[in-house]
């Protein structure tokens, strides 16, 4: 008999268009597939949604299966929800009315840190099962493991490291929170890591190595975008897909772009994505750097996921500069679906999901000088093209990947080690 599954992120795919939230529901669509009885739950906060009152619950469009929870009363920096008055009294009824057998969760944001504790009270025998998709319970930093003052990358969290990124919060409220987190993520059955760096990074934090499981995310399968016709046989037109944010690497891919612009290289570099909730000062050097370079550059703003396939068929290669350590990022599995070569960034689960010099090239974080370098000798190099591409691999796909779930779901050789939960902590 297939489970009841509730599936839980920090936000709907349609409110917020991120890598989790869509994993997450293609995920769900593809639990219901397979036959199971299934509810997604995504948290959202006042970027997206207002407050309603009576409730904490909100629709998504006309979907009897899909739901908002409100979370806008949250604790970030411990990751706590609140609002104990409103939304644990509707989560509590939430659950004892579904009854899930299992439940998934992909975010702890706005949900908060104490759900898996509360649904162990409420539904003792039900299976929690958490994908990690970041590095939120490690860094208070919004899970970047990037230090604040000048964006270095770092390895490990702490109280005095941590201390030096926030002085203004005292040290040991850094070993409070990180053991405030890790009690509540006792209650967890099974975890799932979309790639090994991720794994690594949450066994040093202090998880056990046997109940993390890896897993690689999976997509929803589709036909290849067509190639486009090269120009003189040269295959210089390259693509960026994805948000605008300082950890990106969008600066670097500009001043990349300005460079061979220099040069005097014929190449075209179309970007689809927006700069959104950036600072002014992020913004103004965006805009800058664009203007800058607008003769080879162009800037084609935000887009749908319907779409992601047509505008692949405009370039022959995509470009991930990002500067953090990304875990998996949907723009490769994307990229690969449509079996175009990746440059990107060779840390972190980046430099797993592409095979530097098999179907793609890694290129050195936050070196615009080297991005430059990579991207003329793509550009200059139609047979490293042909050769990169037919290599080629489309991600598994998300019907594939459910299964692997549901097989955790029914494994019962690992059991949560928590305790029970007292009603504050709930």
């Amino acid at each position: 008999m297939n489970p009841r599954i509730l599936v839980v992120a920090h936000n709907h795919p349609d409110l917020h268009p991120g890598g989790t939230e869509i994993f997450a529901h293609d995920l769900f669509k593809a639990y219901q597939k397979a036959g199971c009885e299934a509810l997604f739950l995504g948290a959202t906060n006042r970027l997206h949604r207002e407050a309603r009152p009576g409730t904490s619950f909100q629709t998504v469009g006309r979907a009897k299966d899909e739901i908002l929870l409100w979370a806008g009363h949250f604790d970030r920096f411990t990751m706590s929800q609140i609002d104990l008055y409103g939304v644990v009294p509707d989560l509590t009824a939430l659950l004892q009315d579904f009854r899930p057998d299992v439940v998934h969760v992909h975010h702890l944001l706005l949900i908060g840190a104490e759900f898996p504790a509360l649904v162990k009270r409420i539904l003792p025998d039900a299976r929690i099962i958490m994908t990690l998709h970041d590095y939120y319970s490690i860094c208070a930093h919004d899970g970047l493991m990037a230090r604040t003052k000048d964006g270095q990358r770092c390895l490990a969290a702490g109280p005095d490291p941590c201390h030096r990124c926030f002085p203004e919060i005292p040290a040991d409220r850094f070993l409070l929170r990180e053991h405030h987190l890790k009690t509540h993520l006792a209650y967890v059955d099974q975890f799932v890591a979309p790639s090994r760096f991720l794994k690594e990074r949450y066994v040093k934090w202090g998880l056990d190595a046997a109940k993390i499981e890896v897993i690689a995310n999976g997509r929803p399968l589709a036909s290849p975008a067509p190639f486009r016709t090269p120009h003189e046989g040269r295959r210089s037109s390259f693509g960026y897909f994805g948000n605008i944010n300082p950890w990106k690497g969008m600066k670097v891919l500009l001043d990349a772009a300005r460079r061979l612009i220099g040069s005097g290289l014929d190449f075209e570099l179309r970007v689809h994505g927006a700069a959104l909730y950036q600072s002014e000062a992020f913004t103004a050097e965006i805009d800058q750097l664009f203007a800058d370079t607008d003769s080879h550059v162009l800037r084609l703003g935000p887009y749908e996921r319907h779409e992601v396939g047509p505008l692949m068929s405009a370039v022959d290669w995509v470009v991930m500069p990002s500067v953090w350590w990304e875990n998996a990022p949907l723009v490769i599995q994307e990229a690969q679906m449509h079996r175009r070569p990746v440059i990107t960034s060779g840390i972190g689960g980046m430099a797993e999901a592409v095979r530097d010099g098999v179907d793609g090239l890694h290129v050195l974080p936050g070196d615009a000088a080297d991005l430059a370098g990579i991207m003329r000798r793509c550009a200059e190099d139609p047979g490293l093209w042909r050769r990169l591409s037919a290599a080629s691999q489309p991600p598994a796909s998300i019907d594939a990947v459910a299964g692997r779930y549901m097989g955790l779901m029914s494994n019962k050789s690992v059991v949560s080690t928590g305790t029970t939960p007292s009603t504050a902590a709930a």
